[in-house]
């Protein structure tokens, strides 16, 4: 059994003040948004003709600026919906809903996979099983400086809600005389979330240079856990989550996307809504045109979003207007949907 010092190495599950060996400045893992201000521009890099440059890129690309906008035009099909949700520019970011936490990872799972074993062996974390079809990775018993109780961990990748992006989860378990079946939740979630937040930054820092995994990109799907359908009824959004976080990532999806929340009734699956928008993205956008460019479509229409498990791991989501006041049409619906499923996550 291995025994680990957790100041001599990436996993450090004690804070050491502002300044940690995990994360502070002098930290393995230190924050490094800020070193693009530092940096001096040099001509690129001259290489021999017929080199390989693949691997040369700039460390702080300079993104093109679009000189040529295109606006809505009544007259032509709008363009389809980006595959990623737009607020997939952050590579990482923590969730938590009760006392489930799990890293969100913009990128696919056959390039988060290399990038969980890179870091358990730069950690010095020896892996006691692996399968990348199923995503698990558990370690072998290891003895921690904080704890002298030997412990173990599995991490688990599977395939976001949205489409490209991963989702990376951390099992904590102390070693006990029962056998080694492992628990529902973690033994001791500060250690558990410690962790994970050590792989995330990690992930965070190294995304831009990390390999694919074959085996995991054809045995993980990247295709997402939410989908618009259309039957007839109407169209709809499928999640293929369970309904507490279903019900939680939607609301704050519909704050994303410019609805306000009035009233919600959780036991019946109900949000009551009014569509709000963005100022500065007024006649824009899907809505360019469905409506006029002075008022939009939805504004002042009283809304109802219904959340409604069709299996324990499936919910279907319609969204519809109240009787008696202004109504919209499909296709308005339809619109407002697709802004909810971009940023549902």
């Amino acid at each position: 059994m291995k025994a680990l010092k957790l100041g001599a190495l990436l996993l450090v599950l004690a804070p050491l003040g502002a300044c940690g060996y995990l994360f502070g400045d002098n930290g393995v893992f230190r924050d490094s948004a800020g070193d693009y201000r530092e940096a001096r521009e040099m001509p690129p890099i001259s290489l021999p003709p017929g080199t390989q440059t693949d691997e040369f890129v700039d460390i702080y690309p300079i993104p093109k600026v679009e000189s040529d906008p295109q606006f809505g035009d009544p007259n032509k099909v709008p363009r389809p919906a980006p595959l990623v949700s737009a607020s997939a520019d952050q590579l990482v970011r923590i969730q938590k809903l009760g006392e489930d936490t799990w890293a969100l990872v913009a990128i696919a799972p056959g390039q988060l996979w290399p990038q969980l074993r890179s870091f358990l062996s730069a950690a010095n974390i020896d892996i006691a099983r692996m399968d990348a079809r199923a995503g698990i990775i558990e370690s072998t018993y290891l003895v921690l400086e904080e704890d002298p109780r030997p412990t173990r961990f599995r991490f688990r990748v599977e395939r976001g809600v949205q489409r490209g992006n991963s989702e990376l989860h951390v099992l904590q378990m102390f070693q006990t005389s029962d056998g080694d079946v492992w628990p529902e939740q973690s033994d001791d979630l500060f250690i558990e979330s410690e962790l994970l937040r050590g792989v995330a930054q990690y992930v965070a820092n190294s995304a831009d240079t990390a390999p694919v995994s074959m085996m995991a990109e054809q045995s993980i799907s990247a295709g997402g856990k939410v989908s618009l359908g259309d039957d007839d009824l109407g169209s709809f959004i499928a999640l293929e989550l369970p309904f507490d976080r279903a019900w939680a990532s939607i609301a704050r999806s519909l704050e994303l996307s410019g609805f306000d929340i009035m009233d919600r009734n959780r036991s019946e699956g109900r949000y009551y809504l009014r569509y709000v928008g963005d100022d500065d993205e007024e006649g824009s956008g899907w809505f360019a045109w469905l409506g006029d460019d002075d008022k939009h479509p939805a504004d002042g229409v009283p809304l109802i979003l219904d959340v409604e498990a069709q299996a324990p791991q499936r919910m279907i989501i319609r969204m519809s207007f109240e009787e008696g006041g202004a109504s919209l049409t499909r296709e308005q619906i339809e619109a407002l949907l697709v802004l909810v499923k971009g940023n549902i996550s």
